[in-house]
């Protein structure tokens, strides 16, 4: 059986393939990912992340990059991404994986 915890990380690993179009690291370990909330009665599963800047032309493709990499999952009916802006994002939030995407990867 899945559990939520185990739903919530399947969920991480499909957000690792979602990359930032200008920077070319995925946007879990760019620290663009808040929180995932999955409800298993309800099936839905609630995305909070940020851009790397307000007013990101490229949002809402982000989003439905998102959304489709999520849409396949087993279990989840309804996907819910929250745009927020506070915290800012900065770049002390990439992970040690991203900041060695960055590094290597230009």
């Amino acid at each position: 059986m899945n559990t939520p915890k185990k739903k919530i990380q399947e969920i991480k690993n499909q957000l690792k393939q979602v990359l930032d179009p200008e920077l070319k690291v995925n946007i879990v370990d760019l620290g663009l990912v808040y929180n995932i909330a999955y409800d298993l009665a309800q099936r839905k599963v609630h995305i909070q992340m940020t851009l790397t800047t307000i007013g990101c032309p490229l949002g809402p493709m982000i989003e439905k990059e998102v959304k489709e990499k999520l849409k396949d999952i087993e279990g989840i009916k309804e996907i819910e991404v929250e745009l927020v802006w506070e915290p800012a994002w900065n770049q002390n939030m990439i992970t040690e994986e991203g900041k060695q995407q960055l590094k290597f990867g230009w």
